[in-house]
């Protein structure tokens, strides 16, 4: 039984069956079978945007079929093109399938994915999260930079994602029909 993450040899592939075996407390993902330690407890700026974007979506999506999840949540996506299995726990997810839910987390692509950068988030695992999000075919991708109080939005579209311009004002939704927030209640939270 592993229930230390030095048990485990960082340099190979592990699989979801693996994931699901491990008993220890540190917070892990899965990138394309491989493990990526995840950064410490979130600063209170993360937690207030991710509060507040929860908070939101959670109300708009009341009487609706769609549910949102925050972290830690997992996601298990499929190996594509053969290189290796992925869990992610994105900050917020929104799934409108509602048959991808499981007990154990979201099994296939949420339709809406948000995360939130750290200083802890470095540039590879961002790059690889949106190659990860692209293939695996969510619909909508959001990198949330609170420092910058900017939001980058993608959509897919065929089997790349395309960007969206960044809102000055209110982000829209493309894929949840009718969401939409002001920027001001997204950042108005940061604590210095």
């Amino acid at each position: 039984m592993i229930t230390s993450i030095e048990q485990l040899d960082l340099t190979k592939a592990y699989t979801f069956k693996d994931y699901l075996s491990w008993k220890f407390q540190e917070r892990v993902e899965l990138l394309r079978g491989y493990i990526a330690k995840m950064s410490p407890a979130p600063t209170s700026t993360h937690q207030e945007i991710a509060g507040t974007l929860h908070w939101v979506l959670r109300n708009y999506l009341q009487k609706k079929s769609c549910k949102v999840f925050f972290a830690p949540f997992d996601v298990y996506l499929p190996s594509i093109k053969g290189e290796g299995e992925t869990v992610v726990q994105p900050d917020l997810c929104v799934i409108c399938d509602t048959n991808k839910i499981k007990k154990q987390g979201c099994v296939g692509a949420p339709d809406l994915v948000i995360e939130i950068l750290s200083l802890g988030n470095s540039r590879r695992e961002m790059s690889q999260k949106f190659q990860i999000y692209e293939q695996a075919g969510v619909k909508e991708y959001w990198v949330v930079y609170p420092y910058e109080q900017i939001i980058h939005q993608y959509i897919l579209e065929g089997d790349k994602f395309q960007a969206l311009p960044i809102a000055e004002k209110t982000i829209k939704s493309q894929v949840l029909q009718g969401f939409e927030v002001d920027m001001d209640t997204i950042f108005d939270t940061i604590i210095e």
